[in-house]
């Protein structure tokens, strides 16, 4: 199945049609918005295209950005994942615990590998389970933080005084100005992005979310396209811990606590169906710039954050039912 929401069908004459308005509204109206809202910025402040503010904001995006990739991948195939924020935090203590005996690269690799386990842990329990998947992984996600809570007995775990420079590299200048965690932020979007829209496990994440029977019957392993994109979900949230972990030279079993609902949002405002089988990376990853540019915006801007929660539950609540009038009138 393609990457675009609606499989448009070819005429006699080999031709494809043009794809119908609500296909298009859904794949590019999230960029209009995002236009808008730059634009908006960019007139109403001085601040808002400096250097500085835009290498600020990537970088801010990123740890949304990697969380939104992950919960991306996981609804169009057709499930949750509300460990996210959990799997980041336990990641980015193992990272640093590990980084304490083995160097803080190796703590690095640590983090990863834990995250992925996490995320196989968690596609497994599901998939095993046959429980909804907003519950499991509700109450894997309490699991989850009790072990951060478990292994730092409550304390909050920091690297050794000799490796707290290293540890921040995540922090540091990169590529054209950007910081490292914005450059890892982007060459993982970049490739997740490939892998959902031009290999055969991309194909097979929109068959399993747009029709699990049919694609069951058609003789796809289901179980195990959940269980890999559960997996790839926990190695996005490790890699956004270990960001987080780098800009506070810290690791705390609360950190991060709510991350996963902000995720789902930016997938969802991103124009990613709830019910699966639609959706792409790159519309996630926009959701999550959206979002991190409202909250630039009202910094930038003066206003009371107080009605932050606010619009981003409006954008939500607008993405949702503009998502259901189309899949009506394409019905």
């Amino acid at each position: 199945m393609s990457t675009s929401t609606t499989a448009a069908p070819t005429s006699a004459a080999g031709a494809r049609p043009r794809p119908r308005p609500g296909v298009k509204v859904r794949d590019y109206g999230i960029l209009v918005a995002l236009v808008a809202i730059v634009a908006a910025l960019s007139l109403s402040t001085d601040t808002f295209l400096t250097q500085q503010n835009l290498v600020n904001l990537l970088d801010q995006a990123s740890v949304v950005g990697l969380l939104a990739i992950g919960a991306t991948i996981c609804i169009i195939s057709g499930v949750f994942d509300l460990t996210a924020s959990a799997t980041l935090a336990v990641s980015a203590i193992i990272g640093v615990t590990v980084g304490q005996e083995v160097g803080v690269v190796g703590g690095f690799v640590a983090a990863v590998v834990a995250g992925a386990l996490l995320g196989l842990l968690t596609g497994t329990i599901v998939v095993k389970s046959r429980v909804n998947s907003f519950i499991g992984t509700l109450a894997t996600s309490i699991i989850y933080r009790g072990m951060a809570v478990v292994i730092t007995a409550g304390a909050i775990a920091y690297p050794l005084a000799d490796q707290a420079e290293q540890f921040s590299m995540l922090t540091w200048p990169s590529l054209f100005g950007l910081t490292s965690a914005t450059v890892m932020f982007l060459v993982v979007a970049v490739a997740a992005a490939l892998l959902v829209s031009s290999t055969t496990f991309g194909r097979r994440l929109y068959a399993v979310g747009g029709n699990a029977e049919a694609a069951r019957l058609s003789g796809i392993r289901t179980d195990r396209v959940h269980i890999a994109a559960y997996t790839i979900s926990g190695v996005c949230a490790a890699l956004a811990g270990l960001i987080l972990a780098s800009r506070a030279g810290s690791a705390q079993s609360s950190m991060a606590t709510g991350y996963d609902l902000n995720a789902i949002a930016a997938a969802v405002i991103g124009g990613t169906s709830i019910l699966g089988g639609e959706g792409a990376v790159w519309r996630g990853v926009v959701g999550a710039l959206l979002l991190t540019l409202i909250g630039n915006g009202f910094n930038l801007l003066g206003w009371d954050t107080t009605y932050l929660q606010v619009t981003t539950g409006g954008l939500i609540l607008l993405a949702v039912t503009v998502d259901g009038v189309l899949r009506r009138r394409a019905r």
